[in-house]
């Protein structure tokens, strides 16, 4: 917000960084979205023909989930 509020030539310049950052994101969400929605064609196309697609189908949806990252706690801890 620091960077939109003020008028110096860097300031501008960090300003249109950050928002082409927000852009290409937006772009990068879309398209894990539409990868989904192709990966679910193919395999409704491809059930017919047994288990040896459905462990493809079940690999490549387990790529296209991001890992969860374990998440650090917070605060104090009090002795007992």
């Amino acid at each position: 917000m620091l960077s939109s509020v003020l008028r110096s030539g860097r300031a501008v310049e960090v300003n249109v960084a950050i928002m082409r950052a927000f852009v290409r994101l937006r772009e990068m969400t879309l398209g894990i979205g539409e990868l989904a929605r192709k990966v679910e064609a193919l395999e409704r196309g491809f059930a017919r023909h047994g288990e040896d697609f459905k462990v493809v189908f079940d690999a490549l949806r387990q790529l296209m989930t991001p890992p969860e990252k374990p998440r650090r706690k917070i605060g104090f801890n009090a002795p007992d």
